[in-house]
C-alpha cells in the first residue's frame, strides 16, 4: 500500500517548502480518514440489506458506492504511479476487487476495498505532521526586542532584523531576543527549553544567553553574537527537519516487495490469458481461468498478515497508556537494541522536591520548626526551590506566619521578616560573615554533602546565624529503577542517560536508576550526534524525551517516544510513540508486546504464503474452479486476520509483560 511518508515537525519559518510538503501530509490524511470511514459504513449498509433480504439492486447499489467512496483515491494513484512506470498493490487490489464484483463475488470485493481504504486512511493519518509546533518553536523568541542605541536611548525593532553586535536590554519577565552575551545586569534565566536544566541559570557579565530562554526578575543587557537565522533556537528546528527527512521512510513487508510481486503477478495473468488465446484456446474459459489466478495470487492475505496484528498491538498499548503512531513504528520498535533517556521530565518528576532538612548544631530547632521559617520567607518567590520549600510545609501541615519586607536578590536567594526574625533563604552568598566561624564551617560541608549527591542546597540563615542547610532534589519516578533494569534485559544492552544537566545530579539521578554509561552537559545537537554514532555502530535506538530541546534526538533515533502529560508540544509531534501517563513501565511491556506481533506477522506470512503458492499451482498446472479459489483465498484471509487480532485481547499485553519480566 501506499506508505505516508513519517516525518517529524516539519516546519515553516526558515523552510517554507517543508511547511508547505507538511500541511499537505495533514490535507491529505484527514480527507483519507473520512472517505475510508464512509467506505465502511456503505459497506456496513451493504451487508446489513443483504442480511434483511432486501432485493439485490439495494445491496449492490450499496455495495458499489462503496467501491467508490473506499478505492477512488488508491486507484487515482494507482495510474498515477503506473503514468509514472511503477505498478503498486492498491492499483491491483481495485482491479481484483472490480474482477470479484464482474464475476458476482461483490461482497468480497467491497470487503477488500474496506480493508486497503481503512489501512491506508490509518497510516496517512498517523503518520501526518504539522508545522504548528515548531512554529510554536520559532515564537518562543520574541518578534520584537528594545535596542539600545549607540548615542542613547532605546528602540523597539524587529527581533528578526538584530544584527551582531547590537545591545538589547531584557527586563524582567521577558523572553530573551537572540543569543548573545550579557554585558550588564545580574538575573536568572529559566533555560530548561534549551539545556534541559530544572533550575534557572545565574546570569551575569560574560554569561550566554539563549534566544526564546525566560529572564526572571533582574534586568540584563545583551549584546548579540548570533543572528536570528543561526540562533540555538532556530538550530534546534534545522536539526529536527534535518533528522526528519534524513531518517529512513518505514515500510512494511508487502511494502518492500509490492513492486516486483505486482509486475509478476500481472505478468503471469497477461501470460494465461494471451498464450492460450494466440494457441487456439476459447476465449471464455481462458478468461476465467487468467482471473481466478489474479484473484487467488492476490496479496490479500499478505497484507493482513502484516497490518491487524500491528494495529492490534497499537490499539493494545493505547489501552494500557502508550500511544504508537503508525504501524511501521510499532513494527520498528520490536528491532530496538539500545533506549536512552532524558533525565529531567523524563526519570525524574521535573519538579524540585525537598528531599531533607539538616539543621546545624546552634539552632536547637526541630526540622518542622526550620522549614516554618525558610518557607515563610519564600512563599512570595516564584523561584523554582522556592515553591519546593513551601510545597514541603504545605505537605508537612506547617502553618505559615505572615512575611514582611520580601526581597530577592539574583543569584543569592530571598530575604523577609518573619516573626520578628530575619530570615534569609538562599544560596552560600546569603551565609553571614558574623557569624562564627565554626558555624559558617559547618554549614559549608553539610551544603557541600548535599551536593555530593546531586542535590541543591538552601542555606536557611536567621538573624545572622546559619541555622539549617535545606536539600532540594528532583525525584526519581517510582518506576524508573525497574524500568532500567527490565529494559535492559529485553535489549540486552543497559540503557543511557543523555542530559543537558549538569555532571553532579546527572550521576546522582543515573546511579538511582541503575545506569551507568552518563552523558552529560549536552545542548540537543550533542544528543542527536549521540544518537547517530551509536546508529552507525548498528544499534536500533529509541530515545525517551519530553523537552523541546529532546525533539531533534526524538527526530533522530529510530523510535522517538516523548512524555504525554508534561511533554512540550514540539516535542510530542516529533516522538513516534507517546507515554500518555508517563508510566515508564509502559517501555519493556510494548517492546516485548511488538516483538510478539512480529512473530504472529512471520506466521501469517507463512500461512498466506502457502495458501497463495498452493491455490496459483492448482490454478497454473491443473483446474481451479472459480468458487473454490475464492473460498481459499479468502479463507486465508480470514485465517491470518483472526490471528492477528488476538494481540486485542488485554492478556496479550500482560503475557508480553510476563514473557520481558522473566528474561
Amino acid at each position: 500500500m501506499t506508505t505516508a511518508i513519517a516525518t517529524a515537525g516539519n516546519a515553516a519559518g526558515p523552510q517554507p517548502a517543508v511547511a508547505r510538503a507538511g500541511w499537505a501530509r495533514q490535507a491529505v490524511g484527514l480527507p483519507e480518514a473520512r472517505w475510508a470511514l464512509a467506505a465502511t459504513a456503505l459497506f456496513a449498509a451493504g451487508g446489513l440489506a443483504q442480511l434483511a433480504g432486501a432485493p439485490p439492486a439495494v445491496w449492490w447499489l450499496l455495495y458499489l458506492a462503496c467501491y467508490a467512496a473506499g478505492g477512488w483515491e488508491p486507484a487515482v494513484a494507482g495510474g498515477r504511479a503506473l503514468r509514472a512506470g511503477t505498478l503498486d498493490v492498491d492499483l491491483l487490489m481495485v482491479v481484483a476487487a472490480v474482477l470479484a464484483a464482474s464475476i458476482g463475488q461483490v461482497l468480497d470485493g467491497a470487503l477488500l476495498i474496506v480493508i486497503f481504504a481503512t489501512s491506508g486512511a490509518l497510516e496517512a493519518v498517523a503518520t501526518a505532521r504539522t508545522a504548528d509546533s515548531v512554529r510554536a518553536l520559532l515564537t518562543l523568541a520574541p518578534e520584537t526586542a528594545t535596542r539600545l542605541r549607540p548615542e542613547g536611548g532605546e528602540e523597539l525593532v524587529e527581533a528578526a532584523s538584530l544584527a551582531v553586535g547590537d545591545r538589547v536590554l531584557v527586563r524582567p519577565g521577558e523572553r530573551v531576543a537572540a543569543d548573545g552575551l550579557v554585558d550588564e545586569g545580574v538575573s536568572e534565566v529559566d533555560e530548561a527549553g534549551i539545556t534541559g536544566e530544572p533550575l534557572p541559570a545565574l546570569k551575569q557579565p560574560a554569561s550566554h544567553v539563549f534566544a526564546g530562554t525566560l529572564n526572571g526578575t533582574g534586568a540584563l543587557t545583551v549584546r548579540v553574537t548570533r543572528e536570528a537565522a543561526d540562533s540555538a533556537v532556530a538550530r534546534i528546528v534545522a536539526l529536527v527537519e534535518e533528522a526528519s527527512a534524513t531518517k529512513a521512510t518505514a515500510q512494511l513487508f508487502i511494502e518492500k516487495v509490492e513492486q516486483r510481486y505486482s509486475v509478476a503477478m500481472v505478468l503471469v495473468t497477461l501470460a494465461l490469458l494471451t498464450v492460450p488465446l494466440a494457441l487456439g484456446a476459447a476465449f471464455q474459459p481462458t478468461l476465467l481461468r487468467a482471473m481466478t489466478f489474479m484473484i487467488v495470487a492476490s496479496p490479500c492475505a499478505v497484507v493482513l498478515a502484516t497490518m491487524p496484528p500491528l494495529l492490534a498491538a497499537i490499539a493494545n498499548a493505547g489501552r494500557h497508556g502508550l500511544l504508537v503512531k503508525s504501524a511501521p513504528v510499532m513494527e520498528r520498535i520490536g528491532t530496538v537494541d539500545l533506549v536512552a533517556f532524558d533525565k529531567t521530565g523524563t526519570l525524574t518528576e521535573g519538579t524540585p522536591r525537598v528531599v531533607a532538612v539538616r539543621p546545624l548544631a546552634p539552632s536547637g530547632l526541630s526540622e518542622n520548626a526550620l522549614l516554618r521559617l525558610a518557607a515563610a520567607a519564600e512563599r512570595s518567590s516564584e523561584h523554582p526551590l522556592a515553591r519546593a520549600v513551601a510545597r514541603a510545609a504545605d505537605e508537612r501541615g506547617i502553618g505559615l506566619p505572615e512575611a514582611t519586607g520580601f526581597r530577592a536578590t539574583p543569584g543569592q536567594g530571598v530575604r523577609a521578616v518573619v516573626d520578628g526574625h530575619d530570615v534569609t533563604v538562599g544560596s552560600a552568598a546569603v551565609l553571614a560573615h558574623g557569624a562564627p566561624r565554626a558555624v559558617r564551617d559547618a554549614a559549608t560541608a553539610a551544603a557541600a554533602q548535599v551536593e555530593s549527591h546531586g542535590q541543591t542546597a538552601l542555606h536557611l540563615v536567621v538573624d545572622g546565624v546559619p541555622l539549617a542547610v535545606i536539600a532540594v532534589a528532583d525525584r526519581l519516578r517510582n518506576e524508573a529503577r525497574a524500568t532500567v533494569g527490565r529494559l535492559a534485559g529485553t535489549t540486552g544492552r543497559p540503557p543511557v542517560l543523555l542530559t543537558g544537566d549538569a555532571a553532579l545530579p546527572a550521576r546522582a539521578v543515573a546511579e538511582a536508576a541503575g545506569i551507568t554509561s552518563v552523558h552529560a552537559r549536552l545542548l540537543p545537537a550533542h544528543k542527536a550526534e549521540h544518537l547517530r554514532e551509536a546508529q552507525s555502530a548498528g544499534a536500533t535506538a529509541m530515545f525517551v524525551g519530553d523537552g523541546i530541546n529532546d525533539a531533534p534526538a526524538l527526530a533522530t533515533a529510530d523510535v522517538g517516544v516523548a512524555m504525554g502529560r508534561h511533554g512540550s508540544d514540539l516535542a510530542l509531534q516529533t516522538a513516534d510513540a507517546v507515554i500518555v501517563r508517563d508510566d515508564l513501565s509502559t517501555l519493556p511491556a510494548v517492546v516485548a508486546l511488538s516483538r510478539r506481533a512480529r512473530r504472529v506477522v512471520v506466521a501469517n506470512l507463512v500461512i498466506a504464503g502457502t495458501f497463495i503458492v498452493a491455490l496459483s499451482t492448482w490454478d497454473l498446472v491443473g483446474h481451479l474452479p472459480l468458487p473454490l479459489g475464492v473460498a481459499g483465498h479468502e479463507g486465508s484471509t480470514v485465517i491470518v486476520a483472526l490471528n492477528g487480532l488476538r494481540l486485542l485481547r488485554s492478556s496479550s499485553w500482560q503475557e508480553a509483560a510476563g514473557e520481558e519480566s522473566r528474561r
